[in-house]
């Protein structure tokens, strides 16, 4: 019997999840788990290696026994990027908890490096900022003894989450990763596609303790599960597997809404370098030359509104349209948390509010927080069109807050482009599944909404000039 199914594993920052997609591209079972970074202090955000481990492939396991192993043709890994795990090789144990993309305690660690931030730019594409891997680990290597003990004894192993799942679903067999991860560890040259010594030497970093580099759809070994050994054919990223699910093309762009959020722009095979922006890598395939994005991330999309949640407002997120809908003053909210991302990069801007009053209730809350996602998208998206390039839609949008129609139109407004959505919002899991299976279209299954401008050019200019100007005011409060 041939084997019908392509099971997709996602390591997000909030979840595990690990979905079935048949050959037409659509998600016929999943199993998903809630696990959360512990945030022990201001800056710092961490898992607990074993139970991420553990979460997860009690999950593929579930689902496996579900649709059946000798039913997979193939898995693939994706994860978030930049969080890291350092492990003995020896014992498969880990060595330090494993700090998240968000986790920005190695400042120090970053600024001590003797590269300035054009040269690590231009090298790397990425910034020196302690929300890439390698100040983590440099951290790591200080402030853990058992992984400092085995970096000098040769048994330390470093590298992204996927790569660490893979790891142990191959019992130990292969240690690889692709472009996608590699390049956000900060110390892989976009250039040339490799492990760049000086880097690794500046950040303490033994390049034999990194990961082999491969393509993203590549021989990623075999996870045997009751006698039935399924090729992983799949390392990649989540928000570039998003990118591929939408068939992102040279000149087009996208944005992907989740814990933070992400407008990417296609650059085709030429490195595009642009201050304010990452320069980033789009999948890999081994017979195809390497293309490229220019990204800009926001560092509070989905997070904002899990911090209204800690504040005590409560809601549920299929509420927030209708509750946003119900707002007749809305507050002005810079969702700082953690500073800002692009185009600014200020770490050291501060939450704000203000347009509060005694009439302020819930509705206003959410409101003025939506509008907030959407403007500090504009800010990216405004900040591409100033520099040389251009952004036209219709603009591919995804994640699980693209659920949220109050913001795409809130979205669409500002940049004064159409928006188009696919209604299955998993486009992360779709994106690394239709890589391991070539043979399935990639075009999105779900019927496309698109949403368009409901206010004029002259509506929006205004109301973005008022956003820009309240993030001015912001700024001049540092923490």
């Amino acid at each position: 019997m041939t084997a019908k199914w392509t099971v997709a594993i996602d390591q997000g920052t909030s979840s595990c999840r690990v979905f079935a997609v048949d050959e037409q591209g659509n998600v016929q079972a999943r199993k998903s788990a809630a696990f959360l970074p512990t945030r022990t202090a201001s800056g710092c955000s961490e898992y607990p290696a074993e139970p991420l481990l553990q979460v997860q492939l009690t999950l593929l396991n579930q689902l496996l026994d579900e649709v059946g192993p000798q039913q997979v043709r193939a898995l693939a890994v994706c994860s978030q990027r930049s969080s890291v795990v350092l492990w003995n090789k020896q014992t498969g144990k880990p060595l330090a908890p494993v700090l998240t993309w968000e986790d920005g305690r190695a400042v120090k660690e970053a600024q001590q490096v003797p590269f300035s931030q054009e040269e690590i730019h231009t090298q790397t594409g990425l910034f020196k900022t302690p929300f890439f891997s390698a100040p983590k680990i440099a951290w790591c290597l200080t402030h853990c003894p058992q992984a400092a003990r085995a970096a000098q004894e040769g048994t330390l192993l470093v590298a992204p989450i996927a790569s660490y799942l893979i790891w142990h679903l191959t019992a130990g067999q292969v240690f690889a990763t692709d472009a996608t991860l590699a390049q956000r560890t900060l110390l892989w040259d976009i250039r040339n596609g490799q492990w760049s010594e000086a880097l690794c030497r500046a950040f303490g970093v033994e390049i034999a303790s990194l990961p082999r580099l491969q393509a993203t759809v590549d021989d990623y070994g075999a996870y045997v599960y009751k006698g039935v050994a399924i090729p992983v054919r799949v390392c990649t990223a989540d928000q570039q597997a998003a990118a591929y699910y939408h068939r992102l093309q040279p000149g087009r762009s996208a944005i992907n809404y989740g814990t933070g959020a992400f407008v990417l722009h296609h650059t085709g095979t030429r490195l595009a370098v642009l201050p304010g922006m990452l320069s980033s890598v789009a999948v890999r395939f081994a017979d195809k030359p390497q293309e490229f994005l220019l990204e800009g991330p926001i560092f509070a999309a989905g997070s904002a509104l899990q911090w209204l949640q800690k504040q005590g407002f409560h809601f549920d997120i299929e509420q927030l349209d209708r509750l946003a809908s119900q707002a007749c003053n809305p507050i002005r909210f810079l969702p700082a948390l953690g500073g800002l991302g692009a185009p600014y990069w200020d770490y050291r801007a501060a939450c704000c509010i203000e347009n509060l009053s005694p009439r302020t209730v819930l509705p206003d809350w959410i409101a003025g927080t939506l509008q907030a996602v959407a403007g500090l998208v504009a800010d990216v998206v405004y900040y591409l069109r100033n520099n040389g390039q251009e952004v036209t839609g219709p603009v591919s949008v995804s994640g699980g807050l693209a659920r949220s129609e109050y913001l795409l139109q809130q979205q669409a407004d500002l940049l004064q482009l159409p928006l188009q959505l696919c209604n299955d919002a998993e486009s992360t899991v779709l994106g690394a599944a239709r890589l391991a299976a070539p043979h399935v279209s990639v075009q999105p299954a779900g019927t496309l909404h698109t949403l368009t401008p409901a206010c004029t050019a002259q509506q929006a200019q205004q109301q973005y000039r008022v956003w820009q100007e309240f993030v001015s005011r912001c700024r001049r409060k540092k923490i």
